[in-house]
């Protein structure tokens, strides 16, 4: 199961049931797209850190955080160098 929560009010937005045989990946798009989520900040553990979910996000006109785990290859390298670059830079010059 799949649920979308609005933790400022306790209260589950929706949820899919993952289908025998698949996992998480399958569902959350399908989520993503039953919602609202204009000008919404979306939270997502590291099994949503995938390209299409981060795009259905954007498209539904909402910011998002995605959980990068290390196991994800140069995208963790990079990122982690993009944050320490930043970092050293008072955070300027980002975007």
């Amino acid at each position: 199961m799949v649920s979308a929560w609005a933790i400022n009010n306790a209260l589950v937005l929706g949820q899919i049931k993952t289908d025998e045989k698949s996992n998480e990946i399958t569902a959350i798009p399908q989520l993503v797209d039953l919602l609202d989520l204009s000008e919404s900040i979306v939270t997502i553990d590291a099994m949503g850190c995938q390209q299409a979910v981060a795009q259905k996000v954007i498209d539904k006109n909402a910011d998002y955080v995605l959980i990068l785990k290390a196991n994800q290859g140069t995208v963790y390298t990079d990122v982690k160098e993009l944050f320490t670059w930043a970092s050293a830079n008072d955070f300027k010059r980002i975007s």
